[in-house]
């Protein structure tokens, strides 16, 4: 945990550098309240210290905690919009920032415990299906999940307002009673049970949240955007941290994709680095030679040619046009295209007698006696 003189500091050096608060969020100006949100959930665990051991991890996150701190409050966007930090510095009377930034961040999350020893939410599993020339060029995909996060109204309290939560009077806000339970006439056994009256959480909503009905959580269509790597191997899992259904009790988990090419029919296949195409050609073709045009993947024309014989099956391999290898997409591996001779399903008495003439050995010359 940082020193409050360390704070202070890094509090003073961000102003100085004066970085604009949206960049530092990293999203539009045109940012709606949810969008700042998931901003500052996913920056402020990606550069929180004890997770972030950068050198400057820690002033990064003083940053976006000031930034979050500044673009939540419609108030202080309003002036922070129209007369920037100096403005926002003389309505606040020149007192700097009021958050500190680690309060900030286990408010935010739910309870006061390190950021290692937050109970974790599950995390979900999708099979991502995307297409072939995807995985060969690379591709930004967007997509959309529903999930649940913590209603913007009441934060994840469930109540209408801060006023509305009181103290358990059942349990006098510890989560359990003591219940008596007599064994044989004149002795009795004590335990503890979870209080009935507050659910075990030492808390009663006098109030519900009218935007929740108290659920705490509202249904979410959140945007995402998949970076398709050239060369991604099939069944690769792109994760995205803390991205699952959210809840006041945990930490929420991963969204977690696995990428894998769309099974079509004919065409393309592929085998780790080695693709795969069959080409159908005539008997004129494979017999006499033959040149053809593919279209590969990335759009680019590959010409094949043959000459002489092309047995059915033969399988000719092209050095170099497979897929990139993941990680170093200036390597590639090989294409192996496969011909499949169609046989004519009739053919004419002329073509026949050509055909024969073509194909029929000499008559060898018979000696007389």
């Amino acid at each position: 945990m940082l020193s409050p003189t360390l704070l202070v500091v890094l509090f003073l050096s961000a102003f100085a550098l004066a970085a604009d608060f949206y960049k530092v969020l990293d999203v539009h100006k045109s940012a709606s309240e949810k969008d700042i949100r998931a901003a500052y959930k996913r920056l402020s665990k990606k550069f929180h210290p004890d997770k972030n051991k950068a050198p400057d991890a820690e002033e990064r996150f003083v940053q976006i905690a000031r930034a979050y701190e500044v673009l939540s409050d419609k108030t202080k966007r309003q002036i922070y919009d129209r007369h920037g930090e100096e403005g926002l510095k003389a309505h606040e009377g020149g007192g700097g920032p009021q958050a500190n930034p680690f309060d900030m961040f286990s408010n935010f999350f739910g309870g006061g415990h390190a950021y290692q020893q937050a109970r974790r939410g599950p995390s979900s599993l999708t099979e991502f299906e995307v297409t072939l020339a995807d995985m060969y060029k690379g591709a930004s995909i967007d997509f959309m999940i529903k999930k649940r996060i913590l209603c913007d109204h009441c934060r994840g309290s469930g109540a209408a307002s801060d006023g509305d939560i009181h103290t358990c009077s059942g349990c006098g806000g510890s989560g359990v009673k003591v219940v008596k339970q007599q064994i044989f006439p004149g002795m009795f056994a004590q335990s503890q049970v979870s209080c009935n009256d507050c659910g075990g959480r030492g808390k009663v909503i006098k109030k519900k949240c009218p935007h929740c009905g108290g659920s705490k959580v509202v249904d979410h269509s959140a945007h995402y955007t998949l970076e398709v790597t050239p060369g991604m191997p099939e069944g690769h899992e792109v994760v995205f941290e803390g991205e699952a259904d959210e809840s006041p009790d945990w930490e929420a988990g991963d969204v977690v994709l696995r990428v894998r090419s769309k099974k079509e029919m004919g065409g393309w296949r592929r085998k780790e680095t080695s693709l795969y195409w069959k080409e159908t050609i005539g008997v004129d073709e494979a017999l006499l030679g033959f040149e053809r045009n593919i279209t590969h993947l990335d759009g680019r024309t590959l010409q094949i040619v043959r000459k002489g014989v092309t047995q059915p099956n033969y399988v000719q391999v092209i050095k170099g046009e497979g897929m990139p290898v993941y990680g170093r997409s200036s390597m590639k591996g090989d294409l192996f295209v496969e011909f499949n001779v169609v046989l004519p399903l009739e053919i004419s008495q002329e073509a026949r007698r050509k055909l024969m003439e073509a194909f029929q050995s000499p008559t060898s010359t018979r000696d007389e006696l």
